[in-house]
């Protein structure tokens, strides 16, 4: 059964300079993407030297086992699980004999046509150990290289191959550094250098604590290998579009990363504004559900006049309930991940502001826990449309009928969730915060229409059959 994924990636080269500490900080700086495992891989005079495990950063990597990592190339990768158990065989970066002394790689994104691609590959001799798409990823490059030994030929060639989303970084046994995005650029993937080292990462969070400038983000379709001091980058593969995914946007990512040159933390902003320009509820005092919905409900309060207090307390030792891989883990952990502060609920009109509404089962609990320290009205305000349909993409929604809004109408929503109201951000308003052309975004989970034809032909396969997209036959 294959893993969704959205990941963080990074990728280091460095003149001479151990890179491991550097990837170690970056990795921590994307933690919040994937807290179920972690990998570094560094190529040394010895050869590619990985190490990976279950669990965070800082606990898998202990200051003893970074300091043993030599080498002046390297890349890490965080991971979270979305479907399945999960198992130290799926954590990445993945390590490959073969072509150019050997190759590792790791990635952010979801391939649609993964069952096709494992089932060519079995039958092509290759031997595959883990369920995950980026070894998959890996054995496709490594099968193009085998056939042409130029690295951006054989990116290209991959391409053509698979469909989905892939920000991936990698390096080689012959000491090269490679990354390359999707032709439509769903994942986030960014660059930037001083003198010392040149970083790829998918979010500029983790050049920032390196105190490496960004430069820019890698394009879509764009694939960049550094060697020996020569940064080479070719647009290998174009396509008359983009589909950066909405979500980077108004959850996932975190607000002081920039995406596309954009500041993600003023895209929530604006779409707290745009939420409350939609609204007419009279409610007396603005929460958000921490910590992504903050700004927004920053940005909902000035544009409505209402003040935003913090009426919910979290508990940072607990990580985000949408990404935990059980539904079980997703119900307990808001009980240990929020308190609500009766002295400042009691007694009020709240407006609720949150990033979405999924499966609606974590709404319900806070709208209940809200209700319970005394609120007297609580009106749920969402900054993403309503979400009707699966992603396959690499966000942990893979069918319809687990999305409360593929089922039923807002005013049906509301009553399940038990708000006294509920309202959604509209589209137009979504699409104005991010500041980016609509054709330059992917809607796919909250319209339907999927920008990549195979994950298009699977919705429309697996709408009212209640299975998964890779239960799907002859996709």
């Amino acid at each position: 059964m294959p893993k969704k994924e959205s990941c963080g990636v990074i990728g280091a080269f460095s003149r001479g300079i151990d890179v491991a500490d550097s990837i170690f900080f970056g990795l921590m700086a994307l933690q919040h993407r994937g807290q179920e495992s972690v990998g570094i891989a560094v190529l040394d005079k010895k050869g590619i030297h990985n190490h990976k495990g279950m669990g965070l950063v800082g606990d898998v990597f202990l200051q003893e086992i970074v300091e043993v990592m030599k080498g002046s190339l390297g890349m890490g990768h965080v991971r979270y699980s979305t479907t399945g158990l999960s198992s130290s065989v799926n954590s990445q970066p993945f390590v490959i004999e073969g072509p150019r002394e050997g190759i590792v790689l790791g990635h952010n994104g979801n391939l649609v046509n993964y069952v096709r691609l494992k089932r060519d590959l079995e039958k092509a001799g290759r031997r595959l150990y883990s369920s995950c798409d980026a070894e998959i990823i890996l054995h496709v490059l490594a099968t193009e290289l085998s056939e042409n030994d130029d690295l951006f030929s054989a990116i290209r060639s991959s391409m053509d191959r698979i469909e989905g989303a892939y920000s991936v970084a990698g390096l080689t046994g012959e000491g090269e550094l490679f990354t390359f995005r999707d032709p439509l650029g769903f994942r986030p993937l960014c660059y930037g250098a001083h003198k010392d080292i040149l970083m790829v990462s998918s979010e500029s969070v983790a050049l920032d604590i390196n105190q490496i400038p960004l430069n820019r983000d890698v394009r879509p379709g764009e694939a960049i290998v550094v060697h020996d001091d020569s940064i080479e980058r070719k647009r290998v593969c174009r396509h008359s579009r983009t589909a950066n995914c909405m979500f980077e946007y108004v959850y996932f990512s975190r607000p002081d990363s920039i995406l596309n040159g954009r500041s993600v933390y003023d895209a929530r902003i604006k779409l707290g504004k745009n939420l409350a320009a939609l609204d007419g509820t009279k409610g007396e005092i603005v929460i958000p559900v921490p910590d992504t919905a903050r700004p927004a409900a920053a940005g909902y309060s000035e544009e409505s006049g209402i003040p935003a207090t913090e009426g919910l307390i979290k508990n940072r030792y607990v990580f985000r309930t949408f990404i935990m891989p059980w539904q079980t883990a997703r119900d307990r952990a808001v009980d240990l991940k929020l308190n609500p502060m009766k002295s400042i609920i009691g007694g009020k009109r709240v407006v609720l502001v949150d990033d979405s509404i999924v499966r609606g089962t974590t709404t319900k609990k806070i709208v209940r826990m809200i209700k319970g320290a005394g609120a007297k009205e609580v009106h749920v305000r969402i900054t993403c449309p309503p979400i009707i349909s699966p992603c396959f993409y690499g966000i942990d929604m893979s069918t319809h009928d687990e999305l409360i809004a593929a089922n039923h109408r807002v005013e049906k929503i509301a009553k399940m969730i038990d708000a006294d109201s509920l309202v959604y951000q509209s589209l137009d308003g979504l699409i104005d915060a991010i500041g980016l052309k609509r054709d330059d975004l992917c809607f796919a989970c909250l319209t339907g229409e999927y920008p990549t034809p195979q994950a298009q032909e699977m919705a429309d396969k697996m709408r009212g059959a209640k299975r998964r997209y890779w239960e799907i036959e002859n996709v």
